[in-house]
């Protein structure tokens, strides 16, 4: 619950964050503030050995914050950057981002896994949904091309992400693994941002007090408490029941623009809305899991295991 309705948020926070705070480099700093916080929170409860891992575990952890962080968050960020008529607004960018669950399960196929019928049906459904809540009504089509494109390669990088995490030998601790994650993700994202010259002429005291709070709010409800529990979900539950998290952000979104900023609520969005839910609940009542609480997730599922 806390990835489904907190992530539907987030989006509209990088849209606030980015008006005036560099994209790359504030996505940077919010995951290496929260990595830290983390870090040090394990350290003081657990010990100085809290966070040791092997070289393969590192690694592992290393590559799935790169694909999630700066693949994933960091190519949506940008998407949200730069001037009307250029950016992708935060509400179409949950919507695009609802192909996850989509590309989750084209990978599963890919590499020889066999997911359920039904399971395809509720991603099917959960697809129609996602078009009719895009279909044009009316009107010329105001999302930008490029905007759009970058949204569904920062979904691709982020289907890859979580579906390669449980295929590789990451930390044991879900908890350890954010840490690395995030770190890895930052350090990407900051070589990206001086690449990108992102700095050049920037001045924290032109930052607005809006975008200050954003970036907060991000770095912990977005990363912190969201991102956390999404990775603890990627090693104990089915990859493809962990992914409708990115059918239910976009009601959360449309919601959200509602109630803040008075955006309509059409008879098309709710009709599309209620679609996506209905391939959420097929998709959670196909992949639950069956077995005792005590085994393993993954398991159930007919996956590999995670680790």
């Amino acid at each position: 619950m806390l990835v489904y309705v907190l992530w539907g948020s987030t989006y509209l926070g990088i849209r606030i964050a980015v008006e005036s705070l560099p994209p790359l480099a504030s996505a940077a700093l919010r995951f290496a503030a929260a990595g830290a916080v983390l870090a040090a929170v394990l350290r003081l409860r657990r010990g100085p050995g809290a966070l040791r891992v092997d070289r393969r575990q590192l690694g592992s952890a290393a590559l799935v914050g790169v694909l999630l962080l700066a693949g994933g968050n960091g190519l949506v960020v940008l998407a949200e950057s730069g001037p009307p008529g250029v950016a992708v607004p935060s509400g179409v960018a949950a919507l695009l981002v609802a192909i996850v669950p989509l590309l989750v399960v084209l990978l599963r196929t890919v590499t020889g896994d066999r997911p359920r019928g039904w399971t395809f049906g509720g991603v099917t459904l959960g697809f129609l949904g996602l078009v009719l809540l895009v279909l044009p009504s009316g009107g010329a089509d105001s999302v930008p091309l490029a905007g759009a494109l970058t949204v569904v390669a920062a979904a691709t990088c982020w289907s890859i992400g979580s579906f390669v995490s449980g295929r590789l030998r990451m930390p044991a601790d879900p908890f350890v693994a954010t840490v690395y994650e995030m770190f890895a993700g930052a350090a990407a994202l900051a070589v990206l941002a001086l690449a990108r010259d992102e700095l050049r002429g920037f001045s924290p005291a032109e930052v607005s007090t809006r975008s200050w709070a954003a970036l907060a709010y991000l770095m912990v409800a977005g990363s912190l408490v969201a991102f956390t529990a999404y990775v603890w979900l990627l090693h104990h539950a089915p990859i493809s029941l962990v992914a409708t998290y990115a059918y239910v952000n976009p009601a959360v979104a449309v919601a959200l623009g509602a109630l803040l900023v008075a955006e309509p609520v059409t008879a098309q969005v709710l009709l599309g809305g209620a679609v996506i839910v209905a391939g959420v609940a097929l998709v959670v009542s196909t992949e639950r899991p069956r077995r005792p609480a005590g085994e393993a997730a993954a398991g159930a599922a007919g996956e590999p295991a995670r680790r």
